[in-house]
């Protein structure tokens, strides 16, 4: 994952001299929203998943031309939330655990024009991540711990925009899943 984001982000580099018309300006408001695919949260063979990872997250263009010509700091917030289930048999007694993930965090990301229509940004993310198990059935630890702490990360995506509004949104990274596909709008 760690070699895809770095050849993302060397593409990018790359094609600096290549800008066209930026469609995310200063003062511009975009929400996502996304359905993760691909998550660290528990799975295997006794595990299924009861809500697939889905995240929301708003972004507002702070300042044009951030360091160089053609970027734009976006700031924003993001939420983030899944959950799976273990459940097992031992003869005739079924016990298991519910696992949630909650991601919330705080976002800045840069914003380069590429292509017409398409934002693609980059950015990190300070969040808190929350982590609780519900027992079960006859399990055989029956506890409920919950646990929490800071997370660092970063990612790519980018948004193509149909028209003035409407985005299809694609984001690769970490937050509640490696990668988030969905839609964005422009309020």
């Amino acid at each position: 994952m760690k070699k895809l984001l770095i050849l993302l982000a060397i593409t990018l580099t790359s094609l600096v001299s290549h800008a066209q018309e930026s469609t995310f300006n200063t003062e511009d408001i975009v929400i996502n929203a996304g359905i993760g695919l691909g998550t660290s949260l528990y799975s295997g063979r006794f595990y299924s998943s009861l809500l697939p990872p889905i995240s929301v997250s708003g972004e507002y263009g702070f300042q044009e031309d951030f360091i160089t010509e053609d970027l734009t700091l976006g700031l924003g917030g993001y939420f983030g939330f899944a959950r799976s289930e273990y459940r097992a048999r031992f003869g005739n007694t079924e016990y298991g655990y519910r696992y949630n993930y909650t991601v919330i965090g705080v976002r800045g990301a840069l914003h380069y024009p590429l292509v017409d229509k398409l934002d693609t940004y980059g950015g990190f993310m300070l969040s808190y991540n929350v982590f609780s198990t519900s027992a079960f059935g006859s399990a055989p630890v029956n506890t409920s711990p919950a646990s929490g702490g800071l997370g660092l990360s970063m990612y790519l995506g980018g948004r193509y925009y149909f028209n003035d509004n409407f985005a299809a949104m694609a984001e690769v990274g970490w937050g509640i899943a490696y990668l988030n596909l969905g839609v964005a709008f422009k309020i």
